[in-house]
């Protein structure tokens, strides 16, 4: 049997960041059910930081987490994870406009929106995020990994967890062909927290797991790399440049089982009617399409910590569609929560 402080459930952006983090103060063991770490939603983001996108405590998360990308940069010696790419909240009917009101973007004019992305049509009004960047999901998430190995981490991969019952005051784990000992469980697997916390016989937290559809689209005219990524101020969809193509989403959330998710046509050709009626795209193809889970509660906001009755189980769940950019913050945050420390100020909530 393996006996460490920490195991943590979960390979996603989650999991190795957390595990990075508390692998400075503890002996740290990460199971990954896939054969491949990042299988699931963490391979399959969008790949933006903008500030201005979610609540308040993830935008707080946000806020934090830029500086630490810029110190992960040289502690993980890995070329820069962020390059700059404006956000622009975009709405063209009653509705978006109604939602663009106190949006924490800066308001600026149609004529302003136009300039950013010329293709767009009507614009009523619309919000900036100048402060928003591309992120490299990859880049990061194997910095992490290669972090923690370099601490001592070790990673166990294509063992799924099938049991994990208390041990005194600590946990058994059966992971793969493999057994575990650990003081702590962080459960960090994404859309399948909720089933190991009952496997584990703690209480779930609610977790609803949601598809998010993507697809790369081309027309007849390849897009301006420099343009912003425009985002429908009610959630209906979003695109950006992606290469010669356009990345296109109907911004869905259909509730779904924990799964491998995979797109429906009906999706992909809802992202194309949606965007193509905002701009004079006009995509026609399809080259690729995916889709991805997000699992939120009922607030919306990220799950971290444990139950007060159940010690020694903590859950680092429920980052929705912001998981990638406020990751650098929630791993320092969620680290400390594990071991007992304090957390920083700056990523304290509120």
């Amino acid at each position: 049997m393996r006996q460490v402080d920490v195991l943590v459930i979960g390979g996603g952006m989650a999991g190795v960041s957390v595990a990075y983090e508390l692998a400075r103060h503890a002996t740290v063991l990460l199971a990954e059910a896939e054969p491949t770490l990042a299988a699931h939603t963490t391979g399959r983001s969008a790949a933006i930081y903008a500030p201005s996108y979610g609540g308040p405590a993830v935008r707080e998360l946000t806020a934090a987490s830029g500086p630490r990308f810029r110190e992960l940069e040289t502690e993980l010696d890995t070329p820069p994870l962020l390059t700059p790419r404006d956000v622009l909240w975009l709405a063209t009917d009653e509705l978006a406009e109604h939602h663009l009101a106190g949006h924490p973007a800066t308001p600026v004019d149609p004529a302003f929106a136009r300039r950013l992305c010329p293709v767009l049509r009507e614009v009523r009004a619309a919000a900036h995020d100048a402060g928003a960047s591309d992120i490299d999901v990859m880049a990061l998430h194997q910095a992490y990994v290669r972090g923690l190995r370099a601490r001592g981490g070790e990673i166990l991969l294509a063992s799924p967890v099938t049991a994990l019952r208390r041990d005194g005051t600590g946990w058994q784990a059966t992971a793969g062909d493999h057994r575990v000992g650990a003081g702590v469980v962080v459960d960090a697997a994404g859309a399948w927290a909720d089933e190991i916390a009952a496997l584990a016989g703690v209480p779930t937290v609610g977790l609803v797991p949601r598809r998010r559809t993507a697809a790369i689209a081309t027309g007849p005219v390849p897009p301006d790399p420099g343009w912003p990524l425009v985002a429908d101020a009610a959630d209906r969809f979003y695109f950006r440049p992606e290469g010669t193509g356009v990345l296109v989403s109907p911004a869905d959330e259909t509730p779904s089982d924990p799964c491998d998710a995979r797109p429906e046509d009906l999706d992909v050709a809802l992202a194309l009617e949606r965007v193509n009626a905002a701009t004079t795209l006009d995509l026609r193809s399809v080259r690729t399409a995916w889709a991805g889970l997000r699992s939120f509660v009922p607030d919306g906001e990220p799950v971290v910590g444990a139950w007060p009755a159940h010690p020694g189980f903590v859950f680092l769940a429920g980052q929705g569609g912001y998981g990638i950019q406020l990751a650098p913050a929630l791993a320092v945050l969620a680290a400390d929560v594990t071991l007992g420390t304090s957390p920083p100020p700056a990523v304290s909530p509120r």
